[in-house]
């Protein structure tokens, strides 16, 4: 909640548990930029120093994340590109998986049809990294 009003998100499935709990989950809601900041802040095992999110390619809000889930994440790179004229910064393609009460030690992520249990993002993205 708090998150939501520091950024001026005003969107009731946020912040209105009294319009909420009546809704069709029975409580707030937690999606969209909130999920994908925790789960880029909590997957970027060596990828600390990405500089900036270059592009987003496509994602997709799997299932609903609320109060009180735990969230997990993991990345992994899909492709590495040069950038013309430099040589000291790269870009990375990576797709975050997030879930909710799920450690994601055994990966999990897409399925033949659908997704593993608990997975809440997936996201596919380019950033830049330094090269050296």
């Amino acid at each position: 909640m708090m998150a939501t009003r520091l950024y001026q998100n005003t969107a009731k499935v946020h912040f209105n548990q009294f319009t909420e709990g009546q809704g069709r989950f029975g409580r707030r809601l937690i999606y969209g930029g909130h999920v994908i900041s925790l789960a880029r802040a909590l997957s970027f095992n060596g990828l600390g120093n990405a500089v900036l999110v270059a592009a987003i390619n496509g994602g997709r809000h799997v299932a609903p994340c609320f109060a009180g889930n735990t969230v997990f994440a993991w990345s992994e790179v899909l492709a590495k590109s040069p950038l013309e004229g430099r040589d000291d910064i790269g870009a990375l393609r990576l797709r975050t998986i997030a879930t909710k009460d799920l450690p994601c030690g055994a990966f999990p992520g897409p399925l033949e049809k659908g997704y593993a249990e608990g997975v809440i993002l997936d996201l596919d993205y380019w950033v830049f990294i330094p090269r050296r």
